[in-house]
This record gives C-alpha cells, structure tokens and sequence, in this order.
C-alpha cells in the first residue's frame, strides 16, 4: 500500500526554512566582506591623508598675488525730477491688508510734501514688498519717492491704469515689508 501523501504544509515549510537560512548566510557574508574592505582601504586611506596634510602644512608660503583690479562701473543715467514734490500727485495702494495702512502712508507722504491723490486697497492683498510705480516720463521723480521711503522696488507703471491715478504721476503699493 502506498503511504498517504504529507499535508501541503510540510511540502512549503522546507523551502521556508531553507530560503531563511540561505538569505541569513548572504548577509553575514555581505557584512564580512564589508569589514573586510574597510579594514583593507583604511590604513593606506589614513596614510594617504596624512601624507597630504603633511604636505600642505610644510609647504613653503605663496608669494603675495596682486589684488584683482576692479572693473569700472557702467554709469548707469538717472534722470532727474521733473516736478517738485508739492507738484507730485501720489496715489497710495494698500496690498499688505492691514487696516490703515495706505491712509497712514500717505499721511507720511503729505508731511514731506507730496500731493496725494487718494488711497484706496490694492487688487491683491498679499504683497511682500512695498513697490514705486511711475507713470511714462516720471522715472526720476519715482526714484526720489523711493529714496525717501526707503524703498528698493522701483519700475514703471503696471497693472494699474494711469486714470486710476487720478491725475497722479506715481503709484505706492504698500506690502508687507
């Protein structure tokens, strides 16, 4: 009579078994061989980095290298004002969203002389820098208002009409900074 055949279990469990002792075997073997590498390549490294150090340390000192002349600046031409500042309209834009912002910069305008136009909110409340805009012909008198507020962000008109100026030259959109 034959004998009866094992349950299906016994047939998987020694391939189990095997594959986990083989791959066990692998990775003492892939750590050895790593040690291996390392004890081999770490005493010539060591010598290796030592000798370079050695070397730039006793090497004799560079002879002084003149300094680099520097190029001359391109003279960039800025034009100057064409109105006065009692003679400049300014409307002040609030982009920042703070509540009072453009009625407290244009009351600043006012007390050093400009003309204010009017105030109003900015289509955008989310501006991060304080910007000058001026109108075609106006650079110079946008470069001065951005002196005197300390502003670094200076260009010409855009995104705002110049009739939403009411009769103003320069445009201040407030942001955050």
């Amino acid at each position: 009579m034959d004998a009866p055949l094992p349950a299906p279990d016994a047939l998987i469990r020694p391939w189990r078994t095997a594959t986990m002792v083989a791959s066990l075997v692998a990775a003492v073997e892939l750590i050895l061989l790593i040690v291996a590498a390392i004890l081999l390549l770490a005493k010539p490294l060591a010598h290796a980095m030592q000798h370079h150090a050695e070397a730039a340390a006793f090497a004799p000192a560079k002879k002084h290298v003149a300094p680099v002349k520097k190029k001359a600046r391109a003279k960039v031409h800025i034009p100057a004002p064409k109105l006065l500042r009692s003679e400049t309209g300014v409307f002040v834009f609030n982009g920042n969203g703070r509540s009072g912002a453009a009625s407290s910069a244009a009351s600043k305008l006012s007390t050093i002389g400009y003309r204010i136009r009017g105030t109003g909110n900015a289509k955008r409340q989310d501006y991060a820098t304080t910007v000058v805009m001026y109108r075609p012909g106006y650079e110079g008198d946008g470069l001065r208002l951005a002196r005197a507020l300390h502003v670094k962000v200076v260009g010409p008109l855009d995104g705002v009409r110049a009739a939403a100026l009411r009769g103003g030259q320069i445009a201040v959109v407030l942001g955050a900074r």
